[in-house]
């Protein structure tokens, strides 16, 4: 097949690569509107179940991935008192040039309608903001929702091991951090907060080097005296993306392009290469790439499907932390780790029954 990929992320590329494995006569090329070593945030965590699939998949991608790896299985909650994503992006455009895929960089692909006849298989991998899902939006029938709070993506050379959710009260109002050691030094600190808090702080006529002095200083004994690390650092909204239709006729959108969930249950990067897993093992199943897109959307659509629905219940609590910040830590901390209602009371009681039981007896 002549397979067209829009978009050089971990998406994009792992589907590539997978595809070039199965069949070294493909002929796959890659067009990415960035540099190979441009990326915006920090680390990407993935579960021993991804890890397990990636591995399932393609093990010289897993080997490398893994030798960076940080891991942990510890969730701290702060109240009162992975591995890089370029690291990443490296070893998937390194495997991709190991198999003879072309990644075709600072390529912005501005017309894609007539590319869906110049290939067998068009592929949108390229985002949030994916042309080539606005290009047949009345094919895919897109549904975006931008959500009211603000969040900016640093790093820190405070090394948190294990995710760490921090909630910090202050005269303009509460912030919540999401963070995580992704390699040896280095760990990703979201902070998140609500509209009010944001214009409340001044935010909006603030420089990044203010924004950032500001917030080390929310989160001062958090950060133990370490610097907020900027990557092109700003504040934005997160923006919630649905399809409708997830293929038509020879085109498909993986990762962001097709689908989302809130940053605090877990990586969009995973969800990703997880798609790219489950398309390449759909054209393993079927004989022809129209039966091939049909079976990825019958079986992969529900996954998603229950994890936005989780996503979208921590996503919520989160937009309205400030209503929970009277709570006693424990209960607190509770509350957090039941929010999305993929865990609940006996799943935390054979975790952590030491936790239980002081939730219990508070």
């Amino acid at each position: 097949m002549k397979i067209t990929i829009i978009g050089g992320g971990p998406a994009g590329m792992y589907f590539a690569i997978l595809m070039k494995k199965a069949n070294a006569a493909h002929h796959i090329t890659i067009y990415e509107r960035n540099g190979p070593n441009d990326t915006f945030g920090w680390g990407v965590v993935f579960s021993g179940r991804t890890l397990a699939n990636l591995r399932a998949a393609d093990e010289p991608s897993h080997a490398a991935i893994t030798r960076d790896f940080q891991a942990w299985d510890n969730v701290d909650v702060v109240h009162r008192d992975g591995i890089a994503r370029i690291r990443l992006l490296n070893i998937l455009q390194a495997r991709c040039e190991e198999l003879g895929i072309p990644i075709k960089f600072h390529r912005e692909i501005s017309e894609v309608v007539s590319l869906r006849h110049e290939c067998d298989l068009l592929v949108g991998a390229d985002g949030v903001n994916s042309r080539l899902r606005q290009a047949f939006a009345e094919n895919f029938k897109p549904e975006l929702s931008v959500r009211p709070n603000k969040y900016i993506w640093y790093g820190s050379h405070q090394l948190f091991h294990g995710l760490t959710l921090t909630f910090r009260e202050t005269p303009a109002g509460t912030f919540a951090a999401h963070s995580y050691k992704f390699d040896g030094n280095t760990s990703t600190f979201i902070i998140e907060c609500d509209p009010q808090t944001w214009a409340n702080a001044g935010f909006q006529t603030m420089s990044d080097d203010d924004t950032r002095a500001y917030l080390e200083g929310v989160f001062a004994r958090d950060l133990n005296r370490h610097s907020l690390l900027s990557n092109n650092s700003k504040w934005i909204n997160f923006a919630l993306v649905k399809n409708a239709n997830w293929t038509f006729e020879n085109v498909v959108l993986l990762g962001d392009a097709l689908h989302t969930a809130h940053f605090s249950i877990g990586s969009g990067t995973k969800l990703a290469m997880e798609d790219a897993i489950a398309l390449a093992e759909s054209f393993k199943a079927t004989t022809t790439a129209q039966q091939a897109l049909r079976d990825f959307e019958t079986k992969r659509k529900p996954v998603i499907e229950d994890y936005q629905a989780a996503a979208h219940e921590s996503m919520l609590w989160f937009e309205n932390a400030r209503d929970y910040m009277q709570l006693p830590p424990i209960e607190l901390a509770y509350m957090l780790m039941t929010r999305s209602g993929r865990v609940d009371h006996e799943t935390l009681r054979r975790r952590d029954p030491a936790f239980i039981e002081a939730y219990e007896n508070a």
